[in-house]
Protein backbone atom coordinates (compact mmCIF):
# COMPACT_ATOMS: atom_id res chain seq x y z
CA UNK A 1 0.00 0.00 0.00
CA UNK A 2 1.40 3.54 -1.04
CA UNK A 3 -0.63 5.25 1.24
CA UNK A 4 -1.45 5.48 5.32
CA UNK A 5 -5.37 4.96 5.68
CA UNK A 6 -6.82 7.19 8.91
CA UNK A 7 -10.62 7.57 9.79
CA UNK A 8 -11.84 10.53 11.26
CA UNK A 9 -15.75 11.81 12.42
CA UNK A 10 -16.78 14.28 9.54
CA UNK A 11 -15.88 17.19 11.52
CA UNK A 12 -12.78 16.41 12.51
CA UNK A 13 -11.21 15.17 8.78
CA UNK A 14 -7.76 17.30 7.49
CA UNK A 15 -8.73 20.45 5.67
CA UNK A 16 -6.41 20.03 3.09
CA UNK A 17 -5.60 18.18 -0.16
CA UNK A 18 -8.60 16.68 -2.56
CA UNK A 19 -11.86 16.35 -1.21
CA UNK A 20 -13.39 13.18 -2.56
CA UNK A 21 -17.51 13.28 -2.86
CA UNK A 22 -20.10 11.02 -4.47
CA UNK A 23 -23.51 11.16 -6.51
CA UNK A 24 -25.78 9.03 -7.25
CA UNK A 25 -27.05 8.54 -10.93
CA UNK A 26 -29.39 11.70 -12.47
CA UNK A 27 -26.76 13.72 -10.21
CA UNK A 28 -28.90 12.43 -6.78
CA UNK A 29 -26.36 14.32 -4.00
CA UNK A 30 -25.25 13.03 -1.25
CA UNK A 31 -26.10 15.10 2.01
CA UNK A 32 -22.35 15.38 2.50
CA UNK A 33 -22.30 16.66 -0.98
CA UNK A 34 -24.79 19.46 -0.42
CA UNK A 35 -23.37 20.58 2.99
CA UNK A 36 -20.03 21.11 0.76
CA UNK A 37 -21.02 22.40 -2.26
CA UNK A 38 -22.95 24.98 0.08
CA UNK A 39 -19.81 25.79 1.87
CA UNK A 40 -18.19 26.50 -1.81
CA UNK A 41 -20.65 29.01 -2.20
CA UNK A 42 -22.18 26.58 -5.17
CA UNK A 43 -18.92 26.29 -6.93
CA UNK A 44 -19.17 22.51 -6.79
CA UNK A 45 -22.51 22.09 -8.54
CA UNK A 46 -21.80 24.60 -10.74
CA UNK A 47 -18.70 23.42 -12.06
CA UNK A 48 -20.39 20.18 -13.05
CA UNK A 49 -22.13 21.28 -15.15
CA UNK A 50 -19.69 22.18 -17.02
CA UNK A 51 -18.75 18.30 -17.28
CA UNK A 52 -20.17 14.68 -18.85
CA UNK A 53 -20.48 13.74 -15.22
CA UNK A 54 -23.67 11.90 -14.12
CA UNK A 55 -22.74 9.46 -11.23
CA UNK A 56 -22.78 6.58 -13.30
CA UNK A 57 -20.57 3.49 -11.20
CA UNK A 58 -16.93 4.23 -11.17
CA UNK A 59 -17.27 7.34 -12.97
CA UNK A 60 -15.16 10.88 -11.93
CA UNK A 61 -15.05 14.41 -12.39
CA UNK A 62 -12.03 16.69 -10.92
CA UNK A 63 -13.23 19.82 -9.87
CA UNK A 64 -10.48 23.00 -8.93
CA UNK A 65 -11.53 24.29 -5.81
CA UNK A 66 -12.50 27.96 -5.42
CA UNK A 67 -10.29 30.56 -3.98
CA UNK A 68 -10.13 30.34 0.25
CA UNK A 69 -11.70 26.70 0.08
CA UNK A 70 -9.92 24.22 2.25
CA UNK A 71 -9.17 21.58 -0.37
CA UNK A 72 -7.19 22.08 -3.57
CA UNK A 73 -10.04 19.94 -5.53
CA UNK A 74 -13.09 18.40 -5.47
CA UNK A 75 -13.35 14.43 -6.97
CA UNK A 76 -16.96 13.38 -7.83
CA UNK A 77 -17.08 9.59 -7.53
CA UNK A 78 -19.97 8.08 -9.33
CA UNK A 79 -22.01 5.91 -6.77
CA UNK A 80 -24.27 4.78 -9.78
CA UNK A 81 -28.46 3.86 -8.63
CA UNK A 82 -29.65 4.41 -5.17
CA UNK A 83 -29.66 1.13 -3.95
CA UNK A 84 -28.43 -0.92 -1.19
CA UNK A 85 -24.47 -0.95 -1.27
CA UNK A 86 -22.65 -4.45 -0.70
CA UNK A 87 -19.39 -4.69 1.07
CA UNK A 88 -17.82 -5.74 -2.77
CA UNK A 89 -19.66 -2.30 -3.88
CA UNK A 90 -18.16 -0.50 -1.26
CA UNK A 91 -14.70 -2.16 -2.08
CA UNK A 92 -14.79 -0.93 -5.91
CA UNK A 93 -15.89 2.34 -5.22
CA UNK A 94 -12.67 2.93 -2.97
CA UNK A 95 -10.68 1.19 -6.17
CA UNK A 96 -12.58 4.13 -8.17
CA UNK A 97 -11.54 7.10 -5.88
CA UNK A 98 -8.21 5.89 -5.85
CA UNK A 99 -8.12 5.68 -9.62
CA UNK A 100 -9.50 9.18 -9.75
CA UNK A 101 -6.71 10.48 -7.45
CA UNK A 102 -4.12 8.72 -9.62
CA UNK A 103 -4.73 12.00 -11.91
CA UNK A 104 -3.97 14.24 -9.20
CA UNK A 105 -0.81 15.80 -7.66
CA UNK A 106 -2.93 15.20 -3.65
CA UNK A 107 -0.78 13.92 -1.45
CA UNK A 108 -3.40 14.04 0.70
CA UNK A 109 -7.47 13.10 0.22
CA UNK A 110 -10.45 13.22 2.14
CA UNK A 111 -13.10 10.75 1.48
CA UNK A 112 -16.64 11.94 2.78
CA UNK A 113 -19.92 9.53 2.30
CA UNK A 114 -23.17 9.69 3.27
CA UNK A 115 -26.94 8.72 2.34
CA UNK A 116 -25.88 5.43 1.54
CA UNK A 117 -28.00 2.23 2.26
CA UNK A 118 -26.71 -1.49 2.27
CA UNK A 119 -24.10 -1.02 5.34
CA UNK A 120 -23.68 0.48 8.49
CA UNK A 121 -21.41 3.75 7.97
CA UNK A 122 -18.50 2.26 10.10
CA UNK A 123 -18.64 -1.01 7.56
CA UNK A 124 -18.63 1.53 4.20
CA UNK A 125 -15.81 3.59 5.25
CA UNK A 126 -13.76 -0.22 5.82
CA UNK A 127 -14.48 -1.21 3.15
CA UNK A 128 -14.18 1.60 1.09
CA UNK A 129 -10.42 1.91 2.56
CA UNK A 130 -9.75 -1.70 1.77
CA UNK A 131 -10.86 -1.51 -2.08
CA UNK A 132 -8.98 1.82 -2.18
CA UNK A 133 -5.98 -0.16 -0.78
CA UNK A 134 -6.11 -3.19 -3.06
CA UNK A 135 -6.25 -0.73 -5.96
CA UNK A 136 -3.16 1.26 -5.04
CA UNK A 137 -0.80 -1.69 -4.66
CA UNK A 138 1.94 -0.77 -7.78
CA UNK A 139 5.38 -2.82 -8.20
CA UNK A 140 7.97 -0.47 -7.81
CA UNK A 141 10.58 -1.79 -7.14
CA UNK A 142 13.08 -1.84 -10.34
CA UNK A 143 12.93 1.55 -11.48
CA UNK A 144 15.41 3.27 -10.95
CA UNK A 145 15.13 7.15 -12.67
CA UNK A 146 12.17 7.39 -10.83
CA UNK A 147 10.99 8.70 -6.97
CA UNK A 148 8.35 6.41 -5.38
CA UNK A 149 6.63 10.11 -5.27
CA UNK A 150 6.28 10.30 -8.80
CA UNK A 151 4.94 6.34 -9.17
CA UNK A 152 3.09 6.96 -6.16
CA UNK A 153 2.14 10.36 -4.71
CA UNK A 154 -0.87 9.88 -2.58
CA UNK A 155 0.53 9.68 0.94
CA UNK A 156 -2.33 9.85 2.85
CA UNK A 157 -6.16 8.79 3.07
CA UNK A 158 -8.75 9.61 5.48
CA UNK A 159 -11.79 8.22 5.35
CA UNK A 160 -14.89 9.73 7.29
CA UNK A 161 -16.66 7.61 9.46
CA UNK A 162 -19.29 8.11 12.85
CA UNK A 163 -16.94 5.84 14.94
CA UNK A 164 -13.42 5.84 14.36
CA UNK A 165 -12.27 2.83 17.10
CA UNK A 166 -15.42 0.36 15.43
CA UNK A 167 -14.33 1.22 11.82
CA UNK A 168 -10.53 0.98 12.67
CA UNK A 169 -11.04 -2.55 14.11
CA UNK A 170 -13.19 -3.76 11.25
CA UNK A 171 -10.73 -2.66 8.75
CA UNK A 172 -7.74 -3.96 10.74
CA UNK A 173 -9.11 -7.84 10.06
CA UNK A 174 -9.43 -6.68 6.15
CA UNK A 175 -5.67 -5.64 6.45
CA UNK A 176 -4.65 -8.95 7.35
CA UNK A 177 -5.90 -9.68 3.96
CA UNK A 178 -4.51 -6.87 2.68
CA UNK A 179 -0.88 -8.40 3.84
CA UNK A 180 -1.71 -11.75 2.17
CA UNK A 181 -3.06 -10.00 -1.59
CA UNK A 182 -0.25 -8.06 -1.71
CA UNK A 183 2.62 -10.38 -0.58
CA UNK A 184 1.44 -13.01 -3.45
CA UNK A 185 0.93 -9.57 -5.96
CA UNK A 186 4.96 -9.39 -4.92
CA UNK A 187 6.01 -12.81 -5.39
CA UNK A 188 4.04 -13.02 -9.09
CA UNK A 189 5.68 -9.74 -10.09
CA UNK A 190 8.91 -10.64 -10.10
CA UNK A 191 11.08 -11.94 -12.46
CA UNK A 192 12.22 -15.66 -12.26
CA UNK A 193 15.59 -14.76 -11.43
CA UNK A 194 14.45 -13.84 -8.41
CA UNK A 195 11.68 -16.18 -7.79
CA UNK A 196 12.80 -19.59 -8.00
CA UNK A 197 11.99 -22.90 -6.58
CA UNK A 198 14.22 -22.34 -3.78
CA UNK A 199 13.82 -18.74 -3.16
CA UNK A 200 9.73 -19.42 -3.15
CA UNK A 201 9.98 -21.99 -0.41
CA UNK A 202 11.80 -19.32 1.67
CA UNK A 203 9.44 -16.84 1.43
CA UNK A 204 6.84 -19.80 2.65
CA UNK A 205 8.92 -20.21 4.98
CA UNK A 206 8.27 -16.49 6.54
CA UNK A 207 4.87 -17.71 6.98
CA UNK A 208 5.73 -19.18 10.34
CA UNK A 209 5.95 -15.95 12.46
CA UNK A 210 2.10 -15.81 11.50
CA UNK A 211 1.74 -19.06 13.24
CA UNK A 212 1.31 -21.30 10.23
CA UNK A 213 3.66 -24.60 10.41
CA UNK A 214 5.72 -24.75 7.40
CA UNK A 215 7.73 -28.55 5.99
CA UNK A 216 9.75 -28.00 3.27
CA UNK A 217 10.44 -31.46 1.00
CA UNK A 218 13.71 -30.57 -1.24
CA UNK A 219 14.73 -32.90 -4.36
CA UNK A 220 16.21 -36.27 -2.11
CA UNK A 221 13.15 -36.22 -0.05
CA UNK A 222 10.87 -35.66 -3.13
CA UNK A 223 13.18 -39.03 -4.73
CA UNK A 224 12.79 -40.96 -1.51
CA UNK A 225 8.53 -40.62 -2.08
CA UNK A 226 8.27 -41.56 -5.35
CA UNK A 227 7.66 -38.25 -6.79
CA UNK A 228 7.99 -38.62 -10.31
CA UNK A 229 5.30 -36.99 -12.37
CA UNK A 230 7.09 -33.37 -10.57
CA UNK A 231 10.28 -34.48 -10.50
CA UNK A 232 10.21 -35.10 -14.27
CA UNK A 233 9.15 -31.81 -14.77
CA UNK A 234 12.43 -30.34 -12.75
CA UNK A 235 15.07 -32.04 -14.07
CA UNK A 236 15.84 -29.98 -17.09
CA UNK A 237 16.53 -26.88 -14.66
CA UNK A 238 19.53 -26.19 -12.63
CA UNK A 239 17.19 -24.96 -9.88
CA UNK A 240 16.19 -27.59 -7.63
CA UNK A 241 12.27 -28.52 -6.87
CA UNK A 242 10.88 -27.54 -3.59
CA UNK A 243 7.63 -29.04 -2.03
CA UNK A 244 6.31 -26.63 0.85
CA UNK A 245 3.34 -27.85 3.29
CA UNK A 246 1.55 -25.30 5.12
CA UNK A 247 -0.41 -25.94 8.25
CA UNK A 248 -2.87 -23.63 10.12
CA UNK A 249 -4.38 -25.45 12.72
CA UNK A 250 -7.30 -22.75 13.95
CA UNK A 251 -9.98 -25.21 14.70
CA UNK A 252 -10.84 -28.31 16.85
CA UNK A 253 -8.08 -30.61 17.69
CA UNK A 254 -7.78 -33.58 15.26
CA UNK A 255 -10.74 -32.13 13.13
CA UNK A 256 -10.15 -32.89 8.87
CA UNK A 257 -8.48 -29.85 7.14
CA UNK A 258 -9.60 -28.37 4.53
CA UNK A 259 -6.66 -28.43 1.81
CA UNK A 260 -5.47 -26.26 -0.80
CA UNK A 261 -2.86 -27.03 -3.42
CA UNK A 262 -1.26 -24.70 -5.96
CA UNK A 263 1.04 -25.24 -9.37
CA UNK A 264 4.15 -23.23 -8.46
CA UNK A 265 5.97 -23.28 -11.96
CA UNK A 266 8.24 -20.06 -11.12
CA UNK A 267 9.51 -20.03 -15.06
CA UNK A 268 7.64 -22.38 -18.02
CA UNK A 269 9.58 -22.31 -20.64
CA UNK A 270 7.42 -24.90 -22.08
CA UNK A 271 10.79 -27.46 -21.87
CA UNK A 272 11.20 -29.52 -25.08
CA UNK A 273 8.07 -28.40 -25.91
CA UNK A 274 9.13 -24.67 -26.06
CA UNK A 275 6.56 -22.65 -26.51
CA UNK A 276 7.18 -19.12 -28.80
CA UNK A 277 9.45 -16.69 -27.62
CA UNK A 278 6.72 -13.96 -28.22
CA UNK A 279 5.20 -13.50 -24.54
CA UNK A 280 7.28 -16.57 -23.27
CA UNK A 281 8.58 -13.15 -20.59
CA UNK A 282 5.05 -13.83 -18.83
CA UNK A 283 5.50 -17.28 -17.87
CA UNK A 284 7.60 -15.83 -14.68
CA UNK A 285 3.57 -15.81 -12.88
CA UNK A 286 2.92 -19.43 -13.71
CA UNK A 287 3.50 -19.74 -10.30
CA UNK A 288 0.37 -17.72 -9.18
CA UNK A 289 -1.50 -21.04 -7.89
CA UNK A 290 0.95 -21.98 -5.22
CA UNK A 291 1.43 -18.55 -4.33
CA UNK A 292 -2.52 -18.12 -4.11
CA UNK A 293 -2.05 -20.95 -1.64
CA UNK A 294 0.41 -19.22 0.64
CA UNK A 295 -1.75 -16.01 0.63
CA UNK A 296 -4.77 -17.85 1.80
CA UNK A 297 -3.00 -19.76 4.76
CA UNK A 298 -1.30 -15.90 5.46
CA UNK A 299 -4.93 -14.57 5.44
CA UNK A 300 -6.34 -17.03 7.50
CA UNK A 301 -3.41 -17.19 10.11
CA UNK A 302 -3.33 -13.27 10.18
CA UNK A 303 -7.46 -13.56 11.11
CA UNK A 304 -6.99 -16.81 13.23
CA UNK A 305 -9.34 -18.58 11.03
CA UNK A 306 -11.35 -20.93 13.24
CA UNK A 307 -10.38 -23.50 10.76
CA UNK A 308 -7.79 -26.45 9.86
CA UNK A 309 -6.01 -25.80 6.74
CA UNK A 310 -3.40 -27.02 4.91
CA UNK A 311 -1.62 -26.13 1.96
CA UNK A 312 0.76 -27.43 -0.53
CA UNK A 313 2.79 -25.39 -3.30
CA UNK A 314 4.66 -27.79 -5.71
CA UNK A 315 7.18 -25.67 -7.08
CA UNK A 316 9.53 -26.20 -10.17
CA UNK A 317 11.11 -24.46 -13.17
CA UNK A 318 10.32 -25.65 -16.33
CA UNK A 319 13.47 -25.65 -18.58
CA UNK A 320 14.93 -27.36 -21.37
CA UNK A 321 18.05 -28.86 -21.46
CA UNK A 322 19.87 -32.15 -21.94
CA UNK A 323 18.27 -33.29 -18.99
CA UNK A 324 14.85 -32.47 -19.80
CA UNK A 325 12.37 -34.17 -19.64
CA UNK A 326 11.45 -35.68 -23.35
CA UNK A 327 8.13 -35.77 -25.35
CA UNK A 328 7.34 -39.73 -24.90
CA UNK A 329 8.94 -40.39 -21.78
CA UNK A 330 6.55 -42.34 -19.01
CA UNK A 331 6.47 -41.07 -15.56
CA UNK A 332 5.30 -43.04 -12.69
CA UNK A 333 3.79 -40.49 -10.62
CA UNK A 334 3.74 -40.97 -6.44
CA UNK A 335 0.02 -42.38 -6.94
CA UNK A 336 1.74 -45.53 -8.79
CA UNK A 337 -0.62 -44.50 -11.90
CA UNK A 338 2.10 -44.16 -15.47
CA UNK A 339 1.91 -40.96 -17.35
CA UNK A 340 3.23 -40.94 -21.23
CA UNK A 341 4.64 -37.28 -21.46
CA UNK A 342 3.15 -36.29 -24.82
CA UNK A 343 3.63 -32.54 -24.50
CA UNK A 344 6.56 -31.19 -21.86
CA UNK A 345 4.47 -27.89 -22.09
CA UNK A 346 1.31 -29.59 -20.55
CA UNK A 347 3.50 -29.69 -17.01
CA UNK A 348 1.48 -28.05 -14.31
CA UNK A 349 -0.90 -30.86 -14.07
CA UNK A 350 1.82 -33.24 -13.56
CA UNK A 351 3.49 -31.53 -10.31
CA UNK A 352 -0.30 -31.61 -8.80
CA UNK A 353 -0.76 -34.64 -9.30
CA UNK A 354 2.22 -35.70 -6.87
CA UNK A 355 0.94 -32.93 -4.44
CA UNK A 356 -2.41 -33.42 -4.69
CA UNK A 357 -2.34 -37.46 -3.81
CA UNK A 358 0.47 -36.37 -0.84
CA UNK A 359 -1.82 -33.70 0.36
CA UNK A 360 -4.45 -37.13 0.77
CA UNK A 361 -1.86 -39.43 1.78
CA UNK A 362 -0.88 -37.43 4.64
CA UNK A 363 -3.78 -35.17 6.10
CA UNK A 364 -6.82 -36.95 4.94
CA UNK A 365 -9.01 -33.48 3.98
CA UNK A 366 -12.17 -32.74 4.18
CA UNK A 367 -12.38 -30.76 1.25
CA UNK A 368 -9.75 -30.14 -1.65
CA UNK A 369 -9.24 -26.72 -3.50
CA UNK A 370 -6.47 -26.64 -5.81
CA UNK A 371 -5.55 -23.65 -8.34
CA UNK A 372 -3.25 -23.47 -11.18
CA UNK A 373 -2.45 -21.48 -14.47
CA UNK A 374 -2.95 -24.63 -16.02
CA UNK A 375 -4.51 -23.48 -19.61
CA UNK A 376 -4.42 -21.29 -22.36
CA UNK A 377 -7.81 -23.15 -23.47
CA UNK A 378 -9.66 -21.82 -20.60
CA UNK A 379 -8.70 -17.76 -21.58
CA UNK A 380 -10.07 -18.56 -25.29
CA UNK A 381 -13.69 -19.44 -22.91
CA UNK A 382 -13.47 -16.92 -20.58
CA UNK A 383 -10.79 -14.57 -21.34
CA UNK A 384 -9.69 -12.17 -18.04
CA UNK A 385 -12.97 -11.92 -16.12
CA UNK A 386 -13.22 -15.78 -14.84
CA UNK A 387 -11.87 -18.65 -13.71
CA UNK A 388 -12.87 -21.86 -14.56
CA UNK A 389 -14.61 -23.88 -12.02
CA UNK A 390 -14.20 -27.76 -12.39
CA UNK A 391 -15.28 -29.81 -9.31
CA UNK A 392 -17.00 -33.31 -8.46
CA UNK A 393 -19.38 -31.77 -6.08
CA UNK A 394 -22.06 -29.45 -6.97
CA UNK A 395 -22.08 -28.33 -3.20
CA UNK A 396 -18.22 -27.34 -3.57
CA UNK A 397 -19.05 -25.65 -6.75
CA UNK A 398 -22.43 -23.42 -5.13
CA UNK A 399 -20.60 -22.40 -1.90
CA UNK A 400 -17.10 -21.37 -4.36
CA UNK A 401 -19.37 -19.36 -6.15
CA UNK A 402 -21.10 -17.95 -3.95
CA UNK A 403 -17.66 -16.64 -1.99
CA UNK A 404 -15.96 -14.82 -5.70
CA UNK A 405 -19.45 -13.46 -6.32
CA UNK A 406 -19.37 -11.76 -2.78
CA UNK A 407 -15.78 -10.91 -2.99
CA UNK A 408 -15.77 -9.79 -6.71
CA UNK A 409 -13.54 -12.98 -7.67
CA UNK A 410 -15.74 -14.61 -10.62
CA UNK A 411 -15.73 -18.70 -10.89
CA UNK A 412 -17.58 -20.05 -14.35
CA UNK A 413 -18.93 -23.43 -13.45
CA UNK A 414 -17.07 -26.11 -16.51
CA UNK A 415 -17.62 -29.36 -17.49
CA UNK A 416 -16.64 -32.52 -16.21
CA UNK A 417 -18.80 -35.66 -17.19
CA UNK A 418 -16.12 -38.65 -17.51
CA UNK A 419 -17.01 -38.67 -21.23
CA UNK A 420 -13.91 -36.63 -21.83
CA UNK A 421 -11.80 -39.23 -19.58
CA UNK A 422 -11.34 -40.87 -23.36
CA UNK A 423 -9.04 -37.97 -24.02
CA UNK A 424 -6.18 -38.55 -22.14
CA UNK A 425 -6.05 -42.54 -22.99
CA UNK A 426 -2.75 -43.56 -23.80
CA UNK A 427 -1.25 -46.53 -25.85
CA UNK A 428 1.10 -47.51 -23.67
CA UNK A 429 0.42 -45.56 -19.96
CA UNK A 430 -2.03 -45.27 -17.84
CA UNK A 431 -2.46 -41.94 -18.62
CA UNK A 432 -1.23 -39.66 -21.02
CA UNK A 433 -0.71 -35.61 -20.37
CA UNK A 434 -2.75 -33.85 -23.08
CA UNK A 435 -5.84 -34.96 -24.96
CA UNK A 436 -5.57 -35.92 -29.11
CA UNK A 437 -6.04 -31.97 -30.07
CA UNK A 438 -6.82 -28.46 -29.09
CA UNK A 439 -10.55 -29.44 -28.53
CA UNK A 440 -11.71 -29.18 -24.53
CA UNK A 441 -7.95 -28.28 -23.56
CA UNK A 442 -9.04 -26.77 -20.06
CA UNK A 443 -11.43 -29.61 -19.55
CA UNK A 444 -9.18 -33.07 -20.28
CA UNK A 445 -6.36 -31.12 -17.62
CA UNK A 446 -9.05 -30.79 -14.94
CA UNK A 447 -9.80 -35.03 -15.80
CA UNK A 448 -6.22 -35.38 -15.30
CA UNK A 449 -6.21 -33.73 -12.20
CA UNK A 450 -9.72 -35.77 -11.15
CA UNK A 451 -7.25 -38.72 -11.67
CA UNK A 452 -5.37 -37.89 -8.64
CA UNK A 453 -8.41 -37.19 -6.36
CA UNK A 454 -8.82 -40.30 -4.14
CA UNK A 455 -12.51 -42.01 -2.27
CA UNK A 456 -14.46 -38.80 -4.17
CA UNK A 457 -13.13 -36.59 -1.70
CA UNK A 458 -15.08 -33.24 -2.78
CA UNK A 459 -13.08 -31.49 -4.83
CA UNK A 460 -12.52 -28.46 -7.32
CA UNK A 461 -10.26 -27.16 -9.84
CA UNK A 462 -9.50 -23.73 -10.28
CA UNK A 463 -8.17 -23.02 -13.66
CA UNK A 464 -6.74 -19.29 -13.09
CA UNK A 465 -4.79 -18.81 -16.43
CA UNK A 466 -6.73 -15.99 -17.47
CA UNK A 467 -7.44 -14.37 -14.01
CA UNK A 468 -3.72 -14.36 -12.16
CA UNK A 469 -2.63 -11.52 -14.37
CA UNK A 470 -4.52 -8.20 -15.38
CA UNK A 471 -4.00 -7.19 -19.11
CA UNK A 472 -5.40 -3.53 -18.07
CA UNK A 473 -6.30 -1.83 -15.09
CA UNK A 474 -10.16 -3.00 -13.52
CA UNK A 475 -11.97 -2.10 -10.32
CA UNK A 476 -9.85 -3.58 -7.99
CA UNK A 477 -6.04 -4.01 -9.57
CA UNK A 478 -3.53 -2.36 -11.30
CA UNK A 479 -2.33 -3.69 -14.53
CA UNK A 480 -0.57 -7.30 -13.07
CA UNK A 481 -0.78 -9.43 -10.38
CA UNK A 482 -4.19 -9.78 -9.04
CA UNK A 483 -3.55 -13.03 -6.53
CA UNK A 484 -6.55 -13.76 -7.47
CA UNK A 485 -8.27 -16.53 -5.27
CA UNK A 486 -6.77 -15.28 -2.12
CA UNK A 487 -9.75 -13.02 -1.10
CA UNK A 488 -11.66 -15.89 -2.54
CA UNK A 489 -10.62 -18.85 -0.78
CA UNK A 490 -10.39 -16.98 2.44
CA UNK A 491 -13.88 -16.00 2.04
CA UNK A 492 -15.52 -19.56 1.24
CA UNK A 493 -13.53 -20.97 4.53
CA UNK A 494 -15.08 -17.84 6.37
CA UNK A 495 -18.57 -18.90 5.17
CA UNK A 496 -18.38 -22.40 5.14
CA UNK A 497 -15.96 -24.18 7.51
CA UNK A 498 -15.41 -21.99 10.51
CA UNK A 499 -16.66 -22.54 13.55
CA UNK A 500 -19.33 -20.53 14.56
Amino acid sequence: MSFRVSFSQPSQVPLKGALVLGAFEDLKFTPAFENWDKKSGGHIGKALTHTKFKGKTGSSAIITAPENFHFSRIVLIGLGKKEDFTAKKAEELGGAIVAALSCTIDSEAVVEFDGISGLKDTELAAHIAFGASLRSWQFLKYFTKKTEDELAHLKKLTVSTSDEKDTQKQFSTLEKILDAVNLVKEVVSEPANVIYPKSLAEIAKTLEKDGVEVEILNQKDMEKLGFGALLGVAQGSANEPRTVVLKWNGGKKGEAPVAFIGKGVTFDSGGISIKPAGGMEDMKWDMAGAAAVMGTLKALAGRKAKVNAVGVMGIVENMPSGTAQRPGDVVKSYSGQTIEVINTDAEGRLVLADVIWYAQEQFKPKAIVDLATLTGAIIISLGHSRAGLFSNNDEMVKTLKAAGDDVGELLWHMPTDDSYYKDIESDIADMKNVGAGREAGSVSAAKFIERYIQNKTPWAHLDIAGTAWAPKDNALNAKGATAFGVRLLNEWVRQNHEEK
